[in-house]
């Protein structure tokens, strides 16, 4: 038979008699009690996150880096296990990251930027704007060293280890997710530790079934995340992330935003995503047009203030416009 319970307004349904009522209602509140505090936790977060301005921010990477034992530390590691989204921590990072020391490129007559000069320090979370076609990608080829600058270098940290996490690349849609990620192995080597490659699949919400899907029957969100699985398994311990929001669900988004915020490392993010920018930047990389290019530190709300303040205007994407080559 069926039980059916009224309860705050609504009509729930359990099957079976009433001990079998009795167990599943005390299972449902727990289940609602974890909720609710996972519910109150990321209302605290907001309200810390929304307090803070830039500096705080940037206080936050610093401890993230401090942190960095711990995240790399067994007790840890097991602590992640159910995580949606794990991003595994690389070496230590050392003092020099990223340094962009004069330099330009161009394509044919059009130029993108000239003389650039960026020093992206340990600890901070750089995201990218401009409009398509501006350079965003051509700059995350540079610094991996796919392309090279017209004039100027670019300095790599001695200790850096990029993980470079490109949608563009190639997915085999023969395979299955399982083995996609793990080559077929039932252990996978996940930075500096080996995991169940079933686990590690399930932290980037590829969960029972999911794991058995085609990766050509994959949605766009599901092959994004599919990337950051394959590629984020090495452990760097500088990520370069390439529109890595792009289709995902809220709640995969701030998995994201929370395994990037956990992350003890530097990161570079391009992102049309204003609030996901807002809530994970410590620095931005705005491209503005006439091949101009601006390091500002802050969050893009903070970019945008700047931007009006220095334009009399509110920064929305524009069409591209590039100055020409002398």
């Amino acid at each position: 038979g069926w039980i059916l319970e009224l309860d705050r307004g609504r009509g729930i349904p359990y099957e079976g008699n009433y001990s079998a009522w009795l167990e599943q209602k005390d299972a449902r509140l727990q289940q609602e009690a974890k909720e609710e505090a996972s519910h109150r936790k990321a209302i605290q977060a907001e309200l810390e996150w929304v307090r803070q301005g830039a500096k705080g921010r940037q206080s936050k990477s610093k401890a993230r880096l401090k942190s960095f034992e711990e995240m790399n530390s067994r007790d840890f590691q097991k602590r992640n296990e159910t995580s949606e989204i794990y991003i595994p921590p690389g070496p230590r990072l050392g003092d020099k990251v990223i340094e962009l020391n004069n330099i330009t490129k161009s394509y044919g007559d059009k130029l993108l930027f000239e003389n650039l000069n960026i020093t992206i320090p340990p600890g901070a979370i750089v995201g990218i704007i401009g409009a398509n076609g501006a350079g965003k990608s051509t700059l995350f080829r540079m610094i991996s060293g796919e392309e090279q600058p017209d004039s100027g270098s670019i300095d790599i940290g001695s200790t850096v280890q990029l993980a470079y996490v490109n949608q563009a690349r190639e997915l085999d849609g023969k395979k299955t997710v399982f083995e996609e990620i793990s080559d077929g192995n039932d252990m996978i080597t996940v930075g500096t530790y080996q995991t169940p490659s079933r686990a590690y699949c399930g932290r980037f919400n590829f969960k029972g079934s999911d794991q058995q899907k085609f990766v050509k029957d994959l949605s766009g969100g599901e092959r994004n995340r599919l990337h950051m699985a394959k590629l984020l398994k090495a452990g760097g311990n500088v990520l370069l992330l390439d529109e890595p929001t792009n289709d995902l669900d809220v709640e995969t988004l701030r998995a994201l935003e929370e395994a990037i915020l956990a992350f003890p490392g530097s990161a570079v993010v391009i992102s049309h995503d204003r609030w996901f920018l807002d809530r994970v930047c410590t620095h931005m990389i705005a491209y503005e047009g006439d091949s101009s290019v601006t390091f500002f530190e802050g969050n893009y709300s903070e970019y945008a203030d700047d931007y009006r303040k220095r334009f009399g205007k509110d920064h929305q994407p524009e069409r591209i416009k590039y100055r020409k080559m002398n």
